[in-house]
């Protein structure tokens, strides 16, 4: 069971997710919060498997609440999946940077929603598709390298890690690398668990973050089309 602990200001928000998540078999909403500050204090008291956080909230934003649970000093840290209205790259760009596993628009189709509680509670990041390329192109050009890991993948990472790292870069599941490599997938998964760690990371959108940082994956120059 994935337990969620949910914080929006707006009480219909809250209740709408509530009743979304609290629907699905393997989601349990053991917590709804109606601040930062609330929000920091329950994930504390709870240890949720994920934190949905509003970035807009009285007291704390949700990047200085996702700092607190999921960044460089939590310890043991609980996943962040940030739910907002606002698409603004320097939301997402905090969010990225205060260790968010996630980023979704409240917009987004509820399948969407449940889906992404569920990749975030697996250690799979992710972010609105329609964010992606420009988020992660921006977040390069603008943002320094993460200190602990300002360096390239090549002393850091076996041949074999840097390929699923690359796969990663292209949004492949577990299973597709695993197919692409012609491997088990509980090989993914064990190279992976030997990954993260390396590189400084707690998730595969984090992994994916420092290889556009770090050159390992080449960032468009432009969107075409």
């Amino acid at each position: 069971m994935i337990r969620v602990l949910i914080a929006d200001d707006q009480p219909l928000v809250r209740a709408g997710l509530s009743a979304l998540l609290g629907a699905e078999p393997d989601i349990e909403v053991v917590g709804v919060a109606s601040d930062g500050s609330q929000a920091l204090v329950m994930a504390r008291e709870l240890r949720p498997d994920v934190a949905c956080l509003d970035i807009r909230m009285p007291g704390r934003d949700g990047i200085s609440v996702a700092r607190e649970l999921c960044g460089p000093d939590a310890d043991p840290a609980i996943p962040v999946l940030v739910l907002t209205t606002f698409d603004l790259d320097d939301y997402v760009f905090g969010a990225l940077e205060a260790g968010a596993s996630g980023f979704l628009l409240k917009d987004a189709e509820p399948e969407a929603i449940t889906h992404a509680v569920r990749q975030v509670a697996a250690g799979h990041g992710t972010i609105d598709q329609s964010l992606t390329r420009r988020v992660l192109r921006e977040f390069v050009q603008r943002r320094s390298l993460q200190p602990v890991v300002a360096q390239r993948g090549d002393g850091v990472l076996t041949p074999r890690e840097r390929d699923i790292l690359l796969l990663l870069a292209q949004g492949m599941s577990n299973e597709e690398i695993a197919a692409d490599l012609v491997v088990e997938v509980s090989t993914v998964k064990s190279h992976l668990a030997r990954m993260l760690p390396k590189l400084g990371v707690r998730s595969r959108l984090q992994a994916v973050v420092w290889a556009y940082q770090n050159g390992i994956v080449a960032v468009p120059d432009r969107e075409r089309g």
